[in-house]
């Protein structure tokens, strides 16, 4: 990301906080910058620390990134505004998942509650493999939950400033669009719309 900046002649600088304590950001000239930038940090924490640096920063505010990356709490969230959301099952202990077996059927995909990037995630395809599954998704946080599998194109669309950004449609060979296939794989294809953006 900063190598990408300075190409287009944006004058920007390197913090990384694994180095340095956060606050370090108020002085040695940071706070006077235009904006702060990151990757990772998506469920609202760096977002909150620079609001109380008084800092500056690109992309959602804090709400927005600790709900949006709550997916329990964003599938509630939607439900509770009308917003058609496939069904679920949490899934805190063995006995759910013979719940979610009758409830949602196969296929069925497992996911943590709260990972980005498809980290923990898995397709179900046989009653055997729930198990594992949900053992997968739970090493990594405590709370899963499981939902149908939904057959269709995959989109991604961004929002910049209230206006919808050309959808983009993603193809990969792989069982779904996880972590392998968005960092690593050099057969996933992007297809982007030449619609023009609408403003919602």
């Amino acid at each position: 990301m900063l190598a990408a900046l300075k190409r287009r002649g944006v004058e920007a600088y390197g913090f990384d906080p694994a180095q340095r304590e956060l606050a370090a950001l108020r002085g040695d000239g940071f706070a006077r910058l235009d904006r702060a930038a990151w990757s990772g940090g998506e469920d609202g924490t760096v977002q909150g620390a620079l609001e109380f640096l008084g800092i500056p920063y690109t992309g959602s505010g804090v709400t927005g990134s600790a709900i949006a990356m709550d997916k329990l709490r964003t599938k509630r969230l939607a439900g509770a505004s009308g917003v058609p959301t496939p069904e679920f099952v949490v899934l805190r202990q063995s006995a759910d998942l013979q719940l979610a077996l009758s409830r949602l059927g196969l296929p069925m995909i497992v996911k943590p509650a709260s990972q980005g990037s498809s980290v923990g995630m898995t397709r179900v395809e046989r009653a055997a493999d729930l198990d594992a599954a949900w053992r997968a998704a739970t090493q990594l946080e405590p709370v899963a939950f499981a939902e149908p599998w939904i057959t269709g194109g995959e989109y991604t669309v961004a929002i910049l400033q209230g206006a919808a950004l050309p959808s983009i449609r993603i193809e990969t060979p792989r069982a779904f669009y996880d972590y392998e296939a968005k960092y690593f794989r050099s057969d996933t294809r992007y297809f982007l719309s030449l619609r023009s953006a609408r403003r919602g």
